[in-house]
């Protein structure tokens, strides 16, 4: 008897079964791939609209998919995302149904929209836009008749994740800001849960050239009677989002005074630390992420999870299976052993020093060669500064933005700051890793992988490029 004649009907059922969503799946891939070239034709994600009109608009149209769900919104400068990932796998823990709202993304633009920890599949994806599109053609045809441009990027893709999280329906969705918060599309839901990150100064052209000035808008997203939890702040930000909660008569948790990481101790692979928040201490909870800003990520994002859970001590046990089940691609990440390749998305000189302290923390290297790909628009001199502690030599490259710097020009402002014997320009980034694999070759005396490595960052694109080119894309 042949294999094909043993097959009982109910395996040929399912080999049939799943030949057709193959099928489908492969025709979802080519639709997913128009979709995401239609919406990258609209006015850039960084080219933001500072109102919240025109999204709540085709929010209202679809029938205000973000009063479905309850939320918890995170706003800050560096570390949203981490604490988002964290955020949502507690939730999720406790049994819930979760939506995970994040950007950018590395490789599929389906990855900034998850349900239940997974991402939207290409078929679900598609099933979507075309669910949303009609509505969007509306409102564009109504912004064109008042002599506005249709909507952009990052407002379309804000209603198709609400409408995602409508359609699933999950409980409570994690919601990290595009950019800034009170006109940031994604404060059209009103959370009852705030998170605001360490805030510096980045993204000065819209939201401006102070600390202060970005806190004032930041913390917009703190609502009338919701729960914020902010890590530690200058002065003069404490003081804004202070005042932001009175007016609107939040409550402002603080770390150091109302929360802490009370110790922490470096484990492989991570690190063991021990939280307090206000409800609760949590001792020896392993969390899978290099540097001690993951610490205080993970603190406000059990804080924000205690309150979102209905303001109360979560089970320990559960804290530990979600932690330990924890990935956040692109920070820190190792993507290659031989010779140790990491990535970092490190894009301003706050996540630079994060990055540099957490090398010297986690990883037992003599010798690190950088490879850097910066968008125009960034502090070059201020991120290259706080890299250079940590850094033997840099690579300088272009990513696949069009919006990269010229690694020429950034390479007049790195020989000032590391000389010109440790500064190298290639304008192709398989290039430059090649060139740092040279480096780090002759640097290693006992062995590739003995004492000597790459670290590639100064983007999100250029991460992105890189884990490409590495094979983990």
């Amino acid at each position: 008897m042949s294999d094909e004649q043993g097959k009982t009907k109910k395996q040929k059922a399912d080999e049939r079964k799943a030949a057709r969503a193959a099928a489908e799946d492969a025709a979802a891939s080519e639709d997913l791939e128009r979709i995401y070239a239609h919406i990258v034709s609209r006015a850039p994600e960084h080219d933001v609209s500072p109102t919240l009109d025109r999204v709540a608009r085709l929010l209202e149209l679809l029938g205000d998919p973000q009063r479905t769900f309850r939320a918890i919104h995170l706003t800050g400068t560096n570390g949203k995302s981490s604490t988002a990932r964290m955020a949502e796998r507690l939730v999720r823990e406790h049994g819930l149904r979760t939506g995970l709202f994040t950007s950018p993304h590395l490789s599929s633009v389906t990855e900034r929209i998850q349900v239940d920890g997974e991402p939207l599949g290409a078929v679900r994806f598609v099933e979507t836009w075309n669910d949303v599109y009609p509505y969007v053609q509306v409102v564009d045809a109504e912004l064109e008749e008042a002599g506005q441009s249709r909507l952009n990027f990052f407002e379309v893709l804000t209603g198709l994740a609400f409408a995602a999280f409508a359609d699933a329906p999950v409980d409570i969705a994690v919601l990290e800001v595009g950019m800034g918060g009170t006109w940031d599309t994604t404060n059209t839901a009103d959370a009852d849960v705030a998170v605001i990150t360490p805030i510096s100064v980045d993204h000065e052209k819209w939201l401006g050239s102070t600390p202060a000035e970005i806190a004032a808008i930041k913390a917009g997203i703190i609502k009338s009677d919701a729960t914020a939890f902010s890590a530690v702040q200058r002065p003069e930000v404490d003081e804004v989002l202070a005042e932001r909660a009175v007016e609107v008569g939040a409550r402002l948790l603080r770390e150091e005074v109302d929360l802490e990481v009370v110790a922490r101790q470096v484990a492989v692979g991570g690190q063991m630390v021990t939280l307090r928040t206000p409800l609760a201490t949590y001792t020896d909870i392993f969390v899978p992420l290099h540097g001690e800003h993951q610490a205080h990520n993970a603190l406000l994002a059990l804080a924000a999870a205690e309150q979102a859970l209905g303001g109360r001590a979560l089970d320990g046990g559960a804290v530990e299976t979600a932690f330990a089940d924890v990935s956040v691609p692109g920070r820190l990440e190792l993507v290659r052993s031989s010779p140790t390749v990491l990535v970092d998305v490190a894009h301003n000189p706050h996540g630079a020093e994060a990055l540099v302290a957490a090398l010297d923390e986690a990883f037992t290297l003599r010798t690190v060669v950088g490879v850097v790909g910066l968008m125009a628009d960034k502090d070059a001199e201020g991120l290259l500064a706080a890299l250079e502690p940590g850094m033997s030599q840099v690579v300088l490259t272009r990513n696949s933005s069009d919006r990269s710097a010229d690694p020429f020009a950034v390479a007049e402002i790195a020989r000032e700051i590391f000389g010109d014997h440790r500064v190298h320009v290639t304008e192709r980034l398989d290039e430059a890793l090649q060139v740092a694999t040279d480096l780090v070759e002759s640097a290693d005396t006992v062995g590739i992988g003995h004492g000597t490595g790459m670290v590639v960052t100064g983007s999100v694109v250029t991460v992105a490029d890189a884990r490409l080119l590495l094979g983990r894309g």
